[in-house]
């Protein structure tokens, strides 16, 4: 008996026939696609007992229930049997049994194949044997295999590549289908078919094939059953349609934004935005407001980056700019923020007699001012949008002296009239504000002109003149004895009295009289008596200044006096021995 080894591992033992010199090891089933091709592994052997090296092994492959005399095959090696017409050119024995090999190739497999099938073994005088209780079974699915398509995940534009088709069979028993490609990259005539286990294709993509479809078939050998892969091309480009996306809470959906450009939002609100772009290969995503980056992302994380403001403040608002960048190019898009919000911190300025320094003042304020004097209030707050602003008094409307910035009110020269409350009004539709200051005016003290100023000065110059005659009346009786004494020793020498001036003390000294009488007085007579003699004193008041309050505005006058006192006989006019000369020496200003 002809014990041959198994060729593959996966073929499981066959039921023994009653005759154990007889077996023959298969598959149970064998499961193959409609329209693919499949290969059956096959082993037997039989006894050595009539038949020599040289003597021909014919082997057949029936379905069951076939009369093996009289029925034809499905597959033989036998050249004087002819085989089922449904199964010609597709079930081929390509083993050989006189070698012990039953192996069966199926082509082209059709849903009328599944069937039970057996093999007999005939070989010279004496082997003629059934296997119909080691036989097999087919079964024929849907075609759902398809080819696997290799190309690089980005394509370059300009840049040539290469992709490759491959059908997976069974066994390379099997014929090679047919392959051929379509799609929008290639011509329009697409490629001719090309027979082999594989396929490959050349080509050059352009911008505009991005996103179209590449296509690889299979045909068999049967017209109508045919496999197909097709894949989308990508082809590199830099980022474009940019879109923001708004979400006012943290539970709603976001909308996307497509030409909004400016975004309004209220103090405390929830706000969170995304920006998503289109880029080939996949955009690094950032979100910067002003110059500062907020969040940034990956290529290779999520196509989308977010942006949240739990509770927007009013420092938030500002130009939020996403950008998407990729190293084709970029694309930005930029959203101005607007927080609004009712107003705060409402205070007013005030500026007096055009200072430019200014004071803050609160509500309830008391401001008192000078009567004639300047004053200006700026109102002032803070809120988005701006809170329209407006003065009032006693609630009447103040027209502001700047029709553009309606919260300045300037009073040039504040007058009696205009003493009592001024209110600002900070209006806004979120809600609005008020502050009011209470204004109280102050006379100034009235000073009486020319008449007020010689009435001041005339009582000081009598006070003056007063002091001075008794200073006179003393200074003479005490030179008049001083000279009575020198006379009376010197024998009539005239004696002279000198000057005497404000402060200062001079002793009597003898001398010429003539040298101090004013012009036309006449020479005393040496032996007169002393009723007929005459001294005449020189008294000169300088610095006399009237003192002015600090803050007087108008000019005034500042007037000197010089009282002079001669010895001898009094000038023409001056009858009664004192000659008062009065200058003014004009203005002098604060």
């Amino acid at each position: 008996m002809l014990l041959l080894p198994l060729l593959l591992p996966v073929l499981g033992a066959g039921s023994l026939n009653k005759d154990p010199s007889y077996s023959l090891q298969v598959q149970k089933q064998v499961t193959v696609q409609e329209g693919l091709c499949i290969m059956v592994p096959c082993n037997l052997s039989y006894p050595w007992d009539g038949w020599n090296e040289s003597t021909a092994a014919y082997g057949y492959w029936f379905k069951e229930g076939t009369n093996t005399n009289a029925g034809a095959p499905v597959a033989t090696n036998n050249p004087s049997r002819e085989v089922e017409m449904s199964a010609r050119g597709r079930f081929q024995l390509t083993g050989d049994p006189g070698k012990g090999s039953c192996s069966l190739v199926i082509r082209d497999a059709q849903r009328e194949d599944e069937a039970q099938y057996f093999f007999r073994v005939e070989r010279g005088t004496y082997v003629r044997y059934n296997f119909k209780n080691n036989g097999f079974l087919l079964k024929v699915t849907a075609l759902t295999q398809k080819p696997d398509v290799y190309i690089p995940e980005t394509l370059e534009p300009g840049q040539p590549v290469t992709v490759i088709c491959v059908f997976n069979w069974a066994s390379e028993e099997c014929p090679a289908p047919s392959f051929s490609w379509t799609g929008t990259a290639l011509s329009s005539q697409g490629t001719k078919p090309t027979t082999s286990h594989f396929s490959v294709l050349s080509f050059t993509p352009s911008p505009q094939d991005h996103d179209t479809d590449l296509t690889c078939h299979v045909d068999f050998s049967r017209k109508g059953v045919s496999a197909e892969r097709t894949v989308r091309l990508r082809v590199a480009y830099a980022p474009r349609d940019l879109v923001i996306s708004i979400s006012r809470d943290n539970t709603s959906a976001l909308k996307p934004q497509e030409n909004l450009t400016h975004l309004e939002a209220r103090k405390g609100q929830f706000l969170r935005l995304l920006c998503a772009a289109d880029s080939q290969p996949p955009a690094t995503l950032s979100w910067v407001l002003q110059d500062r980056v907020l969040s940034l992302s990956h290529p290779w994380g999520p196509r989308t980056l977010g942006l949240e403001l739990p509770g927007v403040k009013a420092g938030d608002s500002g130009r939020y700019t996403c950008r998407a960048e990729n190293r084709l190019g970029s694309q930005q898009r930029a959203l101005d923020l607007s927080v609004q919000y009712p107003p705060e911190n409402l205070r007013v300025m005030v500026s007096q007699a055009n200072r430019t320094v200014l004071e803050n003042l609160g509500n309830g304020t008391s401001l008192p001012v000078l009567e004639g004097q300047s004053l200006r209030l700026v109102c002032v707050t803070h809120s988005s949008p701006p809170a329209r602003l407006s003065w009032t008094q006693g609630g009447q409307t103040v027209g502001s002296s700047q029709p553009s910035d309606p919260g300045v009110l300037e009073l040039p020269r504040v007058q009696v009239e205009q003493e009592g409350e001024f209110t600002c009004h900070a209006q806004h539709p979120l809600g609005s504000q008020h502050i009011s200051l209470s204004l109280t005016v102050h006379r100034k003290l009235q000073r009486g002109g020319g008449v007020g100023l010689g009435t001041a000065l005339g009582a000081g110059v009598t006070a003056l003149l007063a002091l001075c005659s008794c200073l006179v009346i003393f200074g003479v009786k005490t030179c008049r004895k001083e000279a009575r004494k020198r006379a009376a020793a010197e024998q009539d020498v005239p004696s002279t009295l000198g000057p005497i001036s404000q402060g200062q003390q001079h002793e009597c000294s003898a001398g010429s009289s003539q040298d101090h009488l004013p012009p036309g007085a006449a020479t005393p007579t040496p032996g007169q008596g002393e009723e007929q003699e005459v001294y005449y004193a020189s008294l000169s008041f300088q610095g006399m200044r009237l003192r002015e309050p600090e803050d007087q505005e108008a000019p005034s006058s500042t007037e000197y006096s010089e009282i002079k006192i001669h010895k001898g006989q009094p000038p023409r006019g001056l009858g009664s021995g004192l000659q008062l000369e009065k200058e003014t020496l004009g203005m002098v200003p604060k």
